[in-house]
């Protein structure tokens, strides 16, 4: 029975029982506790709690889930996966232990013909919490199960709650006998391998208090409403009635793992078993399977990659099933083969994965490139690690697993599996302090930002007299009273010219930097005094404080101010922030929903906006989000800011940015309505034609899945066009062609360059093989090895002299020789050192020798036996180098 047909038939035998086919909800969880949902109860939950009141008392649903909580245990078992679908029935003070009962023992063993699954009752074992005698006697009197096939269980089994105080209550399972080939007799307490759990049945009928643990707690009464809450493993009934060994085996993964097994040339034979040869093979085709169509579930649900929540858990995903696939001997791109097999499996149940499949596929496919290129620039420096650790007989060190996570983007769980497959421990505990080091810095460095290294305790001692009031959205200029004059953490009662302070006002028009724009600048004045405000920062949660100095007279504290915002540089920070929204909004409408805001900065004139994407942008996609900007700008939007509750904006659809803390009451931006509307604390113009031009500048990468562009707008904008327009009348000029040449003439002219760069490189290399000749008469023998050490001169590369090193120890022949030439490649030294098998032998390696040579060089290197390579800054000690290369071979 195909799963298409297994929820097909739970959903149709719960409607005939009265039951509400309530659709699946997102994997992404709406409860702010979890970051997927991860049983089909979840969105239940407000029901089953009493929360909130159902528009049904009996519902059924086929729930998509996800948990990696066993991540590691994927593919080494037959039931554990990462995605997996969880058919429930509920009861909301409807029906309870009876009906349920007898509803589940009625679906599994009704005859296929009859709607049912046809599991023969022979086969189905049934656990009851070890109190709950009325259970035992309901499955004896309603089923006809056997007592000897009804076992009790205590609270850690067979107890459920939600680990708070509320509702709980015990459970009855329901397992299926696979058979004696599986395991022992004796039921689910003897073996739970051949004893598979399909069903659970939890009773909800108790309130509990004073949670000490999982079974530790007072039962304090029966509730008003008693529920009902099951769930039924979709994939475990289809293992069973498809006669497969495992989940990975049933119809919607299995065709992943042939294809995994067609692009690997391996053999998938179900090895289930550490002792069998195929084991390990097996592992890894189970493991792309499961993280393939969990990928594609979650793409599908809007999740995409990150370095953080739900975003990590998707990139992780991806990563691990693309580094099994390189264990089972793949190295080129697999998901364009894999995720097609996996959509093709998936569609008949859930049709979005074929219709947004272009999006889906997307993001999936720039994931695996992104990881392709770390994994291309990681493995060598972590091979590197784990020789010289082997070497030492240490773990692999903190700060290399630290070194290949910040340099190299190598995460700290794939460092982990390749270590444990080198037979290698991590010292995990020094990566995390390191990892918090790096964080402490950071948060120093924002500190800094925030307060100039101040104690904030003085400005907690401001905020307990009052918050600052902002005026600033209506005026740029306001009448106020300093509150607070702060220097070096300290209050002080007045300030005289020349001082650097720190000033708080009762009210401000300056705008605080927050929210990506930065701060306002002006003056603050008052009677025989004049205060130049430079920054505006808030170094605690509701005071603004003006970083300043003091430019004329003394100001004291309580003087009555006349605060004013330099109004030009104000109108081009909001030129710039409204323009901020017209690239997110231009952004969606070209690239789609999923290039969501990963951060932004504007200021006077400029603007920075990240946001997820896994690939660089072509010139004409740039060319046509410049122009929907433009034309966004030339339509002049209006652009209204509303107040309102944070459930009413996002009931509008108001973007947020994600892992931003908001209050209970925001303000909403919109620029012509629904195109763009946004939750922003900032300042924006009234209007879009206000912004006058938009520019963009660049688009790079920030990051695994994260770009970044850049723009000027309005004055900025103009300036910047017209710079261009003078350097292109510039080349014009020089190169003598009118401007719709300027492209062509300069693609000849440095290909002409290429050209002559190539000759030259060839004759370099023509000049270097003809030296070999002459220096194989300058081989002098060190301790029985002969040596042929050569200062090049200036090369063009590394590469000429490991031609010219490799070159003189095939001319050496089978003799014990050894080959060290240097060279100067943009005044920086290069070394070269070729050994043969017989210099091997007498115990000469490559490798060593460099580290010989660059120690002298004040560099660095290695490489393996037979050729190395080195270098270093100190040019002028080349040949000191290559004389401690042929001492150390005479020595050793």
């Amino acid at each position: 029975m195909k799963s298409q047909e297994i929820t097909k038939r739970w959903v149709d035998f719960f409607v005939s029982k009265g039951h509400t086919a309530v659709p699946s909800a997102s994997l992404v969880s709406s409860d702010p506790s979890l970051l997927f949902t991860v049983a089909g109860m979840v969105p239940f939950i407000p029901y089953l709690t009493a929360r909130e009141e159902p528009a049904f008392t009996r519902a059924t649903s086929v729930q998509k889930c996800i948990r990696t909580g066993d991540i590691e245990e994927v593919g080494k078992t037959a039931r554990h996966g990462t995605f997996f679908q969880m058919c429930g029935n509920f009861s909301f003070g409807d029906y309870f232990k009876e009906d349920a009962i007898k509803f589940a023992f009625e679906l599994l063993t009704k005859s296929v013909d009859d709607g049912g699954y046809g599991l023969p009752a022979e086969r189905l074992w049934v656990t009851v919490y070890e109190e709950d005698d009325e259970a035992k006697e309901l499955w004896l009197k309603n089923t006809g199960i056997p007592a000897e096939r009804i076992q009790r269980m205590g609270k850690a089994d067979n107890y459920w709650s939600t680990g708070q105080p509320g509702p709980a209550g015990p459970c009855s399972e329901i397992y299926y006998d696979r058979g004696p080939a599986y395991g022992i007799d004796g039921g689910p307490l003897a073996d739970e391998t051949r004893y598979i759990e399909i069903w659970n049945l939890v009773f909800m009928q108790y309130q509990i208090e004073n949670v000490r643990s999982k079974v530790d707690f007072d039962i304090v009464g029966e509730l008003p409403k008693k529920n009902i809450d099951t769930g039924l493993g979709m994939e475990r009934l289809a293992m069973i009635l498809q006669g497969v060994e495992n989940m990975y085996e049933t119809d919607q993964v299995r065709p992943v793992i042939d294809k995994a097994a067609e692009l690997s040339g391996k053999e998938y034979t179900s090895a289930e078993s550490d002792d069998d040869p195929h084991h390990t093979d097996d592992v890894r085709m189970r493991v792309v399977a499961d993280h393939i169509r969990s990928a594609l579930m979650l793409i599908s649900d809007g999740v995409v990659p990150s370095n953080e929540g739900r975003g990590y858990v998707l990139r992780r995903l991806i990563r691990r099933a693309v580094r099994a696939m390189r264990l089972l001997g793949v190295e080129k791109a697999c998901l364009p083969e894999l995720l097609p097999a996996s959509r093709d499996a998936m569609k008949g149940v859930y049709p979005v994965v074929e219709t947004d499949f272009e999006r889906i596929s997307r993001i999936a496919y720039a994931e695996e490139k992104a990881f392709l290129r770390t994994i291309a620039s990681g493995t060598a420096r972590l091979e590197e690690a784990v020789v010289a650790s082997k070497a030492a007989g240490t773990p692999l060190s903190g700060e290399d697993a630290f070194t290949l996570h910040d340099t190299y983007g190598f995460p700290i769980d794939l460092t982990l599996e390749m270590a444990e497959e080198a037979g290698l421990k991590v010292d995990e505990a020094g990566f995390r302090g390191l990892m918090l080091e790096q964080r402490q810095r950071a948060q120093a460095d924002a500190k800094a930002k925030k307060g100039g290294h101040a104690d904030v305790a003085v400005f907690q001692e401001l905020l307990a007299e009052g918050a600052t009031v902002f005026t600033g959205y209506g005026e740029l200029e306001s009448e106020s009273r300093v509150r607070g004059i702060v220097s070096d953490g300290k209050r002080l009662a007045h300030a005289s010219t020349g001082d650097e302070i720190e000033l708080v006002l009762a009210e401000t028009p300056f705008y605080a930097e927050a929210g990506g724009q930065s701060a306002d600048q002006g003056l603050i004045t008052g009677d025989g005094f004049v205060v130049e405000v430079l920054d505006v920062q808030r170094p605690v949660k509701g005071l603004s404080v003006h970083k300043a100095i003091v430019r004329e007279g003394e100001i004291a504290e309580a003087s009555l101010v006349r605060a004013a915002v330099n109004r030009e540089r104000r109108h081009a920070a909001e030129q710039a922030h409204t323009g901020t929204h017209i690239v997110h909004a231009a952004l969606h409408q070209i690239l789609g929903p999923e290039a969501t805001q990963r951060g932004s900065f504007n200021k006077a004139g400029y603007l920075r906006f990240d946001f997820a994407w896994g690939e660089g942008l072509s010139p004409a996609t740039k060319s046509e989000i410049e122009e929907v900007a433009n034309i966004a700008i030339r339509n002049n939007f209006r652009v209204d800011t509303k107040v309102m509750g944070l459930a009413e904006a996002k009931a509008l659809g108001a973007m947020a940015l994600f892992g931003e803390n908001y209050g209970s009451e925001v303000r909403v931006v919109e620029i012509d309505g629904a195109w763009s509307r946004e939750l922003c604390g900032g300042t924006h113009v009234s209007n879009t034609s206000l912004i006058g031009s938009l520019s963009l500048l660049g688009e790079q990468s920030v990051g695994s899945g994260n770009r970044r562009v850049e723009a000027f707008v309005g004055l900025d904008a103009f300036r910047h066009l017209a710079a261009e327009r003078a350097l292109v009348t510039e080349l014009t000029e020089m190169l003598k062609v009118p401007s719709g040449q300027l492209a062509d003439r300069i693609s000849a002219t440095l290909n002409k360059l290429k050209a002559t760069e190539k000759e030259l490189d060839r004759l370099r290399k023509e000049q270097l093989a003809a030296q070999a000749a002459n220096l194989l008469g300058s081989a002098r023998d060190a301790a029985g090895v002969r040596v042929i050490a050569h200062d090049a001169g200036q090369v063009g590369g590394a590469d000429d002299l490991r031609g010219l090193a490799m070159d003189l120890r095939n001319r050496l022949g089978s003799e014990a020789s050894t080959v060290a030439v240097a060279g100067v490649s943009n005044d920086r030294p290069v070394i070269i050192v070729a050994t043969n098998d017989a210099a091997r032998a007498a115990g000469v390696k490559a490798g060593a020798l460099v580290r010989v040579a660059a120690g002298i060089l004040g560099g660095g290197g290695g490489g393996k036996d037979d050729v190395a390579q080195g270098g270093g800054t100190d040019a002028a000690k080349v040949g000191a180098a290559l004389a401690a290369v042929v001492d150390a071979i005479a020595t050793r």
